[in-house]
């Protein structure tokens, strides 16, 4: 039998970390964003949802209560979110008996878990998106442990403006560094509301504060998202934000960021008009 090391990601290109330091900060709308853009730049790409007691992905990509196949050797197969079999998806709500359930694990069973949704998913893709917890908390350091052998580009952090969140995200950033892990890059989210109307723009939670923590840590600053209406529809509805409105300004800044992680021109993505 292969060493487990060996089996860590399997059919894995590269793997991006999504994380925060606290909740609520768009981390999960982010990775889906993130995935739909690399998918329209023509890339294969998977996300493991391994955000145990909050595992949004599901619902945000139009997959909730899929079915889970399972591989005559007893590994799983992720759930396509595309006829083109492109995009995919694993999150721990596909083994749930109801989306309302709680997963109340102490914390053995929860490393346990993820162990085994890197080790037992069988996978095609150029890039794994993963979807972490908020917080440095168990199931970050034992994620940290097991990804050690895997080719992984780093983490990308997500952070509102405001400076309560900016703290936390500066713990996180601490927890990446001392755990050996790659920071690619602050993603400052829900920074500004421009309104449809009068094209104002109000800076309803600041504005500014993931870019100077940026820059006082010297990480780099990977772009600024606005808060838009139709993008919080489109993820409650399960649809694809960058595709059906592919020149928002979200859009383009998604496009952007994606462009400055993997460092490839972006301009013959498919857009739609």
């Amino acid at each position: 039998m292969a060493a487990v090391s060996e089996t860590i990601l399997a059919g894995v290109g590269n793997t991006l970390l999504v994380v925060s330091g606290k909740g609520g900060v768009g981390k999960s709308t982010a990775t889906v964003q993130l995935a739909y853009t690399l998918r329209a730049a023509g890339h294969r790409v998977g996300i493991l949802d391994i955000d145990l007691c909050g595992p949004s992905i599901p619902r945000m990509m139009g997959v909730e209560g899929k079915d889970v196949l399972t591989t005559p050797e007893g590994k799983w197969v992720p759930v396509f979110v595309d006829e083109e079999k492109r995009l995919s998806v694993i999150s721990i709500a596909f083994f749930l008996e109801s989306k309302n359930d709680a997963v109340i694990w102490r914390g053995p069973k929860k490393n346990a878990m993820i162990k085994q949704l890197l080790t037992s998913i069988v996978w095609d893709i150029d890039y794994l998106i993963i979807d972490t917890p908020p917080g440095t908390s168990d199931e970050h350091i034992s994620l940290m442990e097991n990804i050690r052998s895997a080719s992984v580009l780093g983490a990308v952090l997500i952070t509102t403006p405001q400076m309560i969140a900016v703290d936390d995200v500066t713990r996180e950033l601490s927890f990446c560094r001392r755990t050996g892990i790659n920071v690619l890059g602050i993603i400052e989210n829900m920074s500004g509301f421009v309104c449809p109307n009068c094209s104002e723009c109000s800076n309803i939670l600041g504005t500014g504060g993931g870019e100077q923590l940026a820059a006082r840590t010297q990480v780099s600053f990977l772009g600024r998202v606005p808060i838009d209406s139709s993008l919080t529809c489109c993820t409650e509805e399960g649809l694809s934000y960058v595709e059906k409105f592919a020149n928002s300004p979200v859009s383009q800044v998604y496009r952007s960021i994606v462009h400055k992680l993997i460092g490839k021109e972006l301009e013959d993505m498919e857009v739609e008009n």
